[in-house]
Parts: C-alpha cells; sequence; structure tokens
C-alpha cells in the first residue's frame, strides 16, 4: 500500500489573493504556487505584482502565476479582478482576502470620518464583496476554501488602533457567517490572525529596539513574526488536508494569544 503524500497537493487549483505583491500575502502566494496552485497575485502596484509572478514563474514554471492590479476599496475593479482571473485560470477554488488598510494611529476619539470608513470599507465590505463574486465558483463545484486575514489585534482593544481592530473583529464575524451559509455547499471559510509581524504594513509596531526587545521576552517563540511562517499556514487552509475546518480564527503569534 502506498503511502497518501496529496493532503497537501493544489494541483489544478486556481487561487486568487489580494494583498499578495510583498509581505505575508507574497509568501502565501509563493506556497500555494509551490503546491501546484495557479496563482493570481493582485494589490494596488502592478509593479509590485508583477515582480512577484516573475519569481513565482522562475521558481514554479512559466504560466503559474500573473499579476492583476487591483485596489479593493472599488468594487468594479474588484469586479475585473475576478474577470481577469477567469479570462486566465478559469473558475476559482481559493480566495485568500489579505488586503487591507490603516490610514490611522491614534485615539478613536480623533479618528476623522473619512478615516473609519475608509478602514471599515476597505477591510470588511471589500472582503464581503469579493467572497460574493467569487463563491458562484465554489458552490457550482462543491469545494472551496476562502481565507480573510484578520489580526491578534481583533481580541483586545487598543488605545491607538481602535478602529483597525473592530474591522478584523468583524472579519471573524465575517468569516463565521459564511462558513454557516455556504458549510453546505462545500465552501470553507477561514480568518488567518497574525500577530506582530515583520512586514512593512505594521513597521510603526516594530521598527524600534524597545518594541524588539519587548517581543523577544514576552512572546513565547522569543521573535517576530515573519511573511514565511504564513506560507504553510495558507497551503494548509487551502488545501484537503484542512478539510474539516470552517469558520475558525487561525491565530499564528509565537504564542501571545494562546488561549484563543
Amino acid at each position: 500500500m502506498g503511502v497518501n503524500t496529496e493532503l497537501f497537493n493544489l494541483s489544478g487549483r486556481v487561487a486568487l489573493l489580494t494583498g499578495a505583491s510583498k509581505g505575508m500575502g507574497k509568501s502565501m502566494a509563493e506556497g500555494l504556487a509551490e503546491h501546484g496552485a495557479r496563482v493570481v497575485v493582485s494589490s494596488r502596484k502592478l509593479d509590485q505584482c508583477e515582480a512577484t509572478v516573475a519569481g513565482i514563474n522562475d521558481r514554479c514554471g512559466a504560466g503559474s502565476a500573473i499579476a492583476v492590479a487591483c485596489n479593493i476599496g472599488y468594487k468594479e475593479q474588484l469586479e475585473d479582478l475576478v474577470r481577469a482571473t477567469h479570462d486566465a485560470f478559469g473558475k476559482i477554488d481559493i480566495l485568500v482576502g489579505n488586503a487591507g488598510v490603516n490610514p490611522f494611529y491614534g485615539s478613536m476619539s480623533d479618528i476623522p470620518d473619512g478615516a473609519f470608513d475608509k478602514i471599515l470599507s476597505s477591510n470588511v465590505k471589500s472582503n464581503h464583496w469579493l467572497c460574493q463574486m467569487v463563491a458562484p465558483d465554489m458552490i457550482e463545484r462543491g469545494w472551496g476554501s476562502i481565507m480573510i486575514t484578520s489580526s491578534t489585534g481583533a481580541f483586545a482593544p487598543s488605545d491607538t488602533l481602535g478602529t483597525y481592530n473592530i474591522s478584523k473583529l468583524a472579519d471573524i464575524a465575517l468569516v463565521r457567517n459564511l462558513a454557516l451559509e455556504w458549510g453546505p455547499s462545500g465552501v470553507r471559510v477561514n480568518a488567518i490572525c497574525p500577530g506582530l509581524v515583520r512586514t512593512d504594513f505594521a513597521k510603526a509596531l516594530w521598527d524600534n529596539e524597545e518594541a524588539v526587545k519587548r517581543v523577544n521576552e514576552q512572546t513565547p517563540l522569543r521573535r517576530l513574526g515573519e511573511s514565511e511562517d504564513f506560507k504553510g499556514v495558507a497551503v494548509f487552509l487551502a488545501s484537503d488536508a484542512s478539510a474539516y475546518m470552517t469558520g475558525q480564527a487561525v491565530t499564528v503569534c509565537g504564542g501571545t494569544h494562546m488561549w484563543r
């Protein structure tokens, strides 16, 4: 009897990722492609997407990935992104909603209405739109995996990131509701909750000696997260290895939030 090595095989599957030109999104795109998926890499900046795609195609073979520019804040651009994915690769099996924004750092008492609206719209409503757009592909096939990037910030209040944290808790609520609605059709929906990760997006939180010292003292694994730490998580949630997981907030934090 042979040993089953197919649990993480994504051959023949199509993955669409937002916020995927750098950082965690880039690592997740690389991991999915390395395990056989054809990948659409999107973010606002086409040149950064194309650089990521070039690296993926060098390692995984020509045609493994394409680049599509998309600003998640505009519904018509998300529709164009889904259409481009269909045109290039066909129907979508895997969605990673990794893009997000945080234009304000400070007290909720001081946040302008425009910044509040942008955070909620980009971090929550855009994921809702995109899930709606790709779900028909998955429901028709009776299989699909959706991942939305939330944050450990969803689990606690903050005097500087309050609205951002609200949006990330809302993402978990979105995931749970879609998991309930689409589970009978074979579509799984999970959230990924990073702790403090050494990315450009979170640079203000880690780019000083005091912050790094505090992380090294208080995190059980004694280090910041790295983008590469999310490659295997994405492959696991995209694959049949996680076939009985849905509606979960998968926390990747080095142990800082191990009670979640």
